[in-house]
């Protein structure tokens, strides 16, 4: 499984972005998507996750900003960023967790997101 994201760039605080993750391979609709974000010297944290029924869970920090959603017909889990604020800096990264038969997580490389204030 292969996993390409991206979208990332510049934005003034209060913009918006879209990020996309294409996923290569069979597992898509089955697998829970997910983007995490990890900011200079701090963890890799959730950011959304979007199960393959199409229901969402959301990181507390960016609850009403950001929606995530899916096109499995594309193999395509989208971010989009919203009102966003210069604490959302980060390098964002596509993860999908394979639930199928046995478990595994894969991961894009990160797209960074800088948001000036």
């Amino acid at each position: 499984v292969q996993l390409q994201a991206s979208g990332g760039g510049l934005v003034q605080a209060g913009g918006s972005l879209r990020l996309s993750c294409v996923a290569s391979g069979s597992i898509f609709s089955h697998a829970i998507m997910g983007w995490y974000r990890q900011a200079p010297g701090k963890q890799r944290e959730l950011v959304a996750r979007v199960f393959s029924d199409g229901s969402t869970v959301y990181a507390a920090s960016v609850k009403g900003r950001f929606t995530i959603s899916r096109d499995n017909a594309r193999n395509t889990v989208y971010l989009q960023m919203d009102s966003l604020k210069s604490e959302d800096t980060a390098d964002y990264y596509c993860n999908a967790h394979r639930t199928l038969g046995f478990t595994a997580d894969y991961w894009g490389r990160g797209t960074l997101v800088t948001v000036s204030s």
